[in-house]
């Protein structure tokens, strides 16, 4: 056969052009274990990723759900970004099965709400970045179980407070983004006041970290308040609903309490006249 020039030759075909990764979806490029599925306009997660994947770059995509066991079978992975998408709900299963999984990179999307149960598979995160969503609210119960915690990126969301006991849980923390967010520098965030103020080795741009409530403290620097500016707050262990016991209860209290005077006086009384009978007698 011309052009043959026997397995010398077929060796070298298949060096310069190696085959694809097996198990590697179409639309991605897979190597060394990295799987880039940026820039390809996805609308939800590839299947059948190859298993051996340590690292999956999904950013810059249309995704907007991540289902239940979205990645179960991907238990060497470290590193997954889904920056840039249009996330709006993630499954409390989305992520069960990547127990190795380091860093993930939820940054510049939708995502209004996080749960507990979402971050339960990831005893091994050291990074989670969540800036630039619209998260209004972090309660402290979310990132419980994520103890091995040092970076945590919160900045460019919707958050006017912050529970300080939500760092109780991060003994690992050593980096911290709080800046961008419309925080209001009332009482409830003294807290959160006093903690950064003896934590600013941890905090990132904390000049930034400005005050967008009430009005006339709009775009002032926290740090800059003082902790004397929070003098005039005392911590309350009552809830409303506490109070309008009170309220409810106390009036009721008082006339009955005046009931029972009365009623003991005349009780006095009467037996006092009846003694003076009986001497009279």
């Amino acid at each position: 056969m011309a052009g043959w020039r026997g397995p010398a030759s077929l060796l070298t075909f298949f060096l310069l052009c190696p085959l694809p990764s097996p198990g590697c979806p179409a639309i991605c490029r897979c190597s060394s274990g990295e799987v880039d599925c940026s820039y390809r306009a996805l609308r939800v997660v590839p299947e059948n990723l190859p298993t051996n994947t340590s690292a999956a770059w999904l950013g810059y995509n249309h995704i907007a759900v991540l289902k239940a066991r979205a990645f179960h079978s991907l238990h060497a992975l470290q590193n997954l970004s889904l920056r840039s998408n249009v996330l709006v709900s993630i499954h409390s299963q989305a992520l069960a099965g990547l127990g190795a999984l380091r860093e993930l990179d939820l940054s510049n999307n939708y995502l209004t709400v996080l749960t507990a149960e979402t971050f339960l598979p990831l005893p091994s995160l050291v990074t989670l970045n969540v800036g630039a969503n619209k998260l209004g609210q972090l309660p402290p119960e979310v990132l419980k179980a994520l103890t091995c915690l040092q970076e945590l990126f919160l900045h460019s969301n919707a958050l006017r407070s912050l529970h300080a006991s939500i760092f109780l849980n991060l003994p690992a923390l050593r980096s911290l983004t709080l800046q961008g967010n419309p925080w209001a520098c009332t009482c409830e965030i003294q807290p959160l006041f006093l903690w950064i103020m003896g934590n600013r080795d941890k905090i990132q741009a904390d000049n930034l970290i400005l005050c967008r409530f009430p009005e006339h403290l709009n775009q002032y620097p926290l740090l800059a308040i003082g902790n004397k500016s929070f003098s005039h707050c005392q911590e309350s262990l009552l809830h409303p609903q506490d109070y309008a016991f009170f309220l409810l209860i106390g009036p009721a209290s008082f006339l009955a309490s005046i009931l029972i005077c009365l009623l003991f006086g005349s009780l006095s009384m009467a037996y006092n006249h009846l003694l003076n009978e009986l001497c009279y007698w």
